[in-house]
């Protein structure tokens, strides 16, 4: 009892004491308004940030589609004939080397740089094939975006002497008549005189002039070298 009586003015005491209260101020309309725009502030600011990360992100795409696409260039600075508009490959089989039929267009998905000539492959022929295969390699480790192809036009043999030159190239017997519509000399020059570029997509769209030599190569090389830096964010080797 005594210990309960004792407690109570203690109780007493601390029941007589004011509540101690912390009175947190409201902000003022003005103050509000401001908090609204600051806030509005940043989110406008970070769909700014976020639109610029996207943009980052795409433009090495849309730059190589405006560069090939849209600037070209002109044919100052270009040593092959840009073919506008251009030719899609067109829709006819071809025979290979064993005389396996196949469509033409399974030729898509790589670059191409396309010889046309009759299987006993003259002077001219071979020329052309050594250029071929010797711009290829120029390319370094670019080069597994090329394929070299020889459209042989007619039905002869295929000489032994050639086994080693052709090796990793495509080989495929083709009508020259079905080539009409699609590759296309220079005025004055014959089809077998020219080395042709095909695009990924199976287009023809440039021409190395007719009978090029070593010289001639070098600026081939240059506009090749164009060509696969402006399609090298969407191209990739093989088909």
């Amino acid at each position: 009892m005594s210990g309960s009586n004792s407690s109570r003015p203690a109780v007493a005491a601390l029941a007589d004491e004011p509540l101690g209260l912390t009175v947190h101020s409201m902000p003022s309309p003005g103050e509000a308004l401001g908090m609204g725009a600051d806030a509005g502030r940043q989110r406008k600011r970070g769909r700014w940030q976020m639109t610029l990360v996207l943009l980052c992100c795409a433009a090495p795409v849309i730059a190589s589609y405006f560069t090939y696409y849209v600037i070209r260039p002109q044919s100052r600075s270009v040593f092959g004939e840009l073919i506008d508009p251009q030719r899609p490959l067109p829709p006819i089989d071809v025979r290979t080397a064993d005389g396996t039929s196949q469509p033409l267009a399974q030729l898509k998905g790589q670059w191409l740089l396309v010889a046309v000539a009759g299987g006993a492959c003259n002077e001219l022929c071979e020329q052309q094939l050594y250029l071929q295969r010797q711009l290829r390699e120029t390319l370094g480790r670019e080069k597994d975006r090329v394929d070299r192809v020889w459209l042989v036009s007619d039905d002869a043999p295929i000489p032994q002497r050639l086994k080693a030159a052709l090796d990793g190239a495509t080989v495929l017997r083709v009508p020259a008549d079905s080539l009409a519509g699609w590759l296309a000399p220079a005025s004055g020059a014959s089809l077998g005189e020219h080395l042709y570029v095909v695009d990924p997509m199976g287009n023809w769209m440039m021409r190395f002039p007719a009978r090029m030599d070593l010289k001639g190569a070098a600026k081939a090389k240059r506009d090749l070298d164009r060509l696969l830096r402006a399609s090298s964010s969407w191209d990739q080797p093989g088909r």
